[in-house]
């Protein structure tokens, strides 16, 4: 894959939720939300200075960003100003 966010653009790959609550529940594909959780692939260099690294996992809003498939792989575009905070 070569892209490369321009500005402060983030490319981020979507963490995958567990497919079972603590207590052994089985939850169906067609119940689970998209995650709201992602990690950093590549980075704009504006980004970089707002504090996103590539590898950091960001937490952004539910109806941000642009959905893109790349080499079969589905990732999300978001602005450095749509993410909410990085997970320490």
């Amino acid at each position: 894959m070569s892209f490369q966010p321009l500005g402060n653009r983030v490319l981020i790959r979507r963490v995958e939720q567990t497919n079972t609550t603590a207590s052994g529940i089985i939850i169906p594909d067609s119940a689970k939300e998209k995650p709201l959780q992602g990690k950093a692939i590549a980075v704009g260099k504006l980004a970089i200075e707002d504090g996103i690294n590539e590898g950091d996992t960001v937490v952004f809003s539910k109806f941000g960003g642009i959905e893109i498939t790349l080499d079969g792989v589905d990732y999300l575009v978001l602005g450095s100003k749509e993410i909410l905070g990085v997970m320490k």
